[in-house]
């Protein structure tokens, strides 16, 4: 009479170093992105809140500005730009599977661009107006730090490096926390609230450096976001949205530090 009971199953263990290969993956993914970024974004909140100025009374800045003498700092901030699209082709390259192309499947094309589009103005109204209401509100109740959006300057360069670095923040995210993240977890047999509301949570930390007000503000994003792929298995949409609203936050940041200086103005 064989006793089996020393056997392990094949299948099983096959399944248990799949979901060990899979959590390695996502946390090295993570780690090269938005994970790191998450862990400062923390650090310097912690940071903040044991400074002797009150969180309302500090600043911080998300671009800040090249020296309009040196040539070599514009190209510097250029190639980090660029090489910040790393982590996101890494993220397509594992989501690619043979015969199926990752562009299609996570929906990062251009086949229904119109209404991507569409979608796209449609989720900067639900999210980018009660987002900056949100901001001002914190400023206004002094939880919120005050956040110098882009440089106040007029260089020839500023433009093209604000544009790419909305592009940029638009795919890191939307593409890693969404298509890729919610790919990886759903293989680790997580449910999709499980799944949409973890992701949102790693938006929030993401932006806690900003203070109380935007980490609320992200984590609402990131589950109305989450919410959107998960009924439309589209990330075109959320790309779209996100690179308009940083578009919107850098380009039109001057304009609004010179009309409302109280809320928007870089602190003296």
């Amino acid at each position: 009479m064989n006793d089996d009971r020393g056997l392990v199953d094949p299948d099983v263990e096959q399944q248990a170093r799949r979901r060990t290969r899979l959590c390695w993956e996502i946390a090295i993914v993570l780690a090269l992105s938005v994970g790191r970024s998450a862990v400062y974004s923390v650090l310097s909140l912690i940071q903040a809140l044991t400074r002797e100025a009150p969180l309302g009374d500090q600043s911080t800045s998300l671009n800040p500005g090249a020296n309009a003498e040196q040539f070599w700092d514009v190209l510097n901030q250029f190639l980090a730009q660029l090489f910040a699209l790393a982590p996101i082709a890494l993220a397509i390259y594992l989501l690619w599977e043979p015969g199926v192309s990752t562009f299609r499947r996570i929906g990062l094309d251009f086949r229904m661009f119109g209404r991507d589009l569409g979608a796209g103005l449609l989720l900067i109204l639900v999210i980018g107006v009660p987002g900056l209401a949100l901001y001002a509100g914190g400023r206004a109740l002094g939880i919120t730090v005050q956040v110098d959006a882009s440089p106040i300057d007029s260089s020839w360069w500023t433009i093209s490096l604000l544009l790419l670095a909305a592009v940029r923040a638009g795919l890191t995210e939307e593409v890693i926390m969404i298509a890729y993240l919610f790919d990886r977890l759903k293989r680790l047999g997580l449910g999709p609230w499980t799944i949409i509301l973890a992701s949102a949570a790693l938006r929030a930390a993401y932006h806690g450096y900003q203070g109380f007000g935007p980490i609320v503000g992200n984590f609402a994003m990131g589950v109305v976001f989450g919410w959107v792929y998960q009924r439309w298995g589209r990330v075109m949409p959320l790309v779209i949205a996100h690179t308009l609203i940083d578009v919107i936050a850098f380009i039109g940041y001057p304009l609004a530090a010179a009309w409302w200086p109280d809320v928007f103005a870089p602190a003296s």
